[in-house]
């Protein structure tokens, strides 16, 4: 008899890697950010990804990022991390994870706190120096919600469709 497959992927790559595709659901023509909400016995509870509210047309709303306020995307689109919040039903999130593609600005970590959510993995933080992801780590560290990078692994995964 043969042992057990040692090639199967982590927890971390798994929802990462889910977390990854959600963000392929995004329309915006510059980012795509993806999320995976986990709850501690690691069972999917929601996902998102970054786009306009359920009614906003996609064609009809401006996914510029530069431009009068009302003529760019960003009073416009949700990000992946509340739409991933705001997708579950099931009840409280107290005590889940979430993977996330990029660092969660200020606005998804308050919400991430507020939703009880007390471990954030991340892929990029290309955004580490701007006021918006100092105002949200220091949140977090305040909160007490444990962030890290994900670690890739190089890993390649293909999909056929």
């Amino acid at each position: 008899m043969t042992g057990k497959r040692t090639d199967y992927l982590t927890w971390d790559e798994y929802f990462m890697g889910v977390a990854m595709l959600s963000g392929m659901r995004s329309k915006d023509p510059n980012t795509q950010v993806g999320a995976c909400i986990v709850s501690a016995d690691n069972k999917i509870l929601s996902m998102g990804y970054n786009g306009f509210p359920k009614g906003c047309s996609d064609d009809e709303f401006p996914w510029n990022r530069e431009g009068a306020p009302l003529d760019n995307k960003y009073f416009y689109t949700t990000h992946s991390e509340l739409n991933a919040i705001l997708n579950y039903r099931g009840g409280s999130l107290e005590g889940a994870k979430i993977y996330v593609t990029l660092f969660p600005c200020n606005e998804c970590a308050k919400a991430i706190i507020q939703a009880g959510i007390t471990t954030v993995v991340y892929d990029s933080d290309k955004y580490a120096d701007t006021d918006s992801t100092i105002a949200s780590k220091r949140m977090m560290d305040a909160a007490g919600v444990r962030y890290y990078q994900y670690k890739r692994s190089d890993r390649t995964i293909e999909i056929n469709l």
